[in-house]
């Protein structure tokens, strides 16, 4: 590892918990104080949004860590003046860390006069400054396609493996369900990580956001089901499907979200759901309601983040990052491994 990297980081206010997270685990793994920058990010009474940079960030290679997550606007704008002013400043180099990006989901025309977003808002990130971008289990794989610039999507299914492994004692029961067709590359790459079976949920809509039948393709009575998926946001069709799955005999159901959204009646739909547990990443800051739940529980991605974001920095493998045996040790201080 280079010990002489100038390095920054600097945080918008979308997730401070996990900024502040993710530079506590780059202290331990760079064995010297990793800070971040002294920023203010703040808004005129009109809301405007206004970005001054304490530091001098002159030929610095800068991580700006900010989820576009609700308000999804607001945090995007914030992403984007806080590259405008590191450009304006002389940044050498500047990464979007973004564990939650927002916009994923309009990555198609969907119907005639519709846009597609997610590829706007890669066009604005590119022309507000940004040269790389770090995120989190995209919705989907071919929105790093829309950027001009080097996109490194990191997954979150080996943190999940090794949470799996450490919280189910018996994995022969145990099986791992995709909730839509669309979703059963992802169950499937978890479900070969843990050599467990897979099913899935076939879902038919008669209007967007209105599930009117649901079957099940595999073999779920008397196993433990893991539902994964990449969001949840009103947990309408998640709660459906762990009902749908206790009917067809499934001993326990469990979910593995990355992304918490969460919006609306989600946490009130998940308290009282047959699901004994919905886990998510901190990609997303949990409300408080969603904190109290007594069901809901979250993994942290900051390890795997901190050390990806010093992966970029000495210019090595970030696709290391995608196994679990090079996790294993990140993580040492989360789960005892037997």
């Amino acid at each position: 590892m280079k010990a002489d990297i100038n390095l920054k980081l600097i945080a918008g206010n979308a997730n401070m918990e996990l900024a502040q997270a993710i530079a506590r685990r780059m202290s331990v793994y760079r064995g010297m104080p990793v800070e971040l920058a002294n920023a203010r990010v703040e808004r005129f009474n009109d809301k405007e949004i206004f970005v001054e940079i304490f530091d001098n960030v002159r030929g610095e290679d800068v991580f700006i860590l900010q989820s576009t997550c609700n308000p999804a606007n607001d945090n995007l704008m914030e992403l984007l003046i806080i590259a405008d002013a590191l450009k304006r400043s002389s940044a050498s180099r500047i990464t979007a860390v973004v564990p939650y990006f927002g916009y994923a989901r309009q990555d198609r025309r969907t119907a005639a006069r519709t846009p597609i977003s997610a590829k706007l808002v890669a066009n604005l990130m590119t022309e507000a400054g940004i040269d790389r971008v770090l995120t989190l289990d995209l919705h989907a794989g071919q929105i790093q396609g829309f950027f001009d610039i080097p996109v490194d999507n990191l997954y979150a299914s080996p943190v999940f493996a090794m949470d799996i492994r450490h919280h189910f004692e018996d994995l022969s029961k145990v099986t791992i369900i995709s909730p839509d067709v669309g979703g059963v590359a992802r169950a499937r790459e978890l479900a070969k990580r843990l050599n467990l079976g897979l099913a899935i949920v076939d879902k038919r809509r008669s209007r967007p956001g209105e599930v009117d039948e649901m079957t099940i393709i595999g073999e779920v009575e008397g196993r433990t089901c893991i539902i994964v998926d990449d969001i949840c946001d009103t947990a309408g069709t998640l709660c459906k499907a762990a009902g749908l799955l206790k009917d067809n005999g499934a001993e326990a159901v469990h979910a593995y979200i990355t992304h918490g959204v969460l919006s609306g009646p989600a946490v009130e739909r998940v308290k009282g759901s047959v699901m004994e547990s919905l886990v998510i990443t901190d990609s997303i800051p949990l409300s408080d309601e969603a904190r109290d739940a007594h069901n809901i529980r979250t993994v942290s991605v900051a390890p795997m983040m901190a050390q990806a974001i010093l992966n970029v920095a000495n210019d090595t493998s970030v696709s290391s990052l995608f196994s679990e045996q090079t996790l294993r040790p990140i993580y040492e201080a989360f789960y005892r491994f037997d």
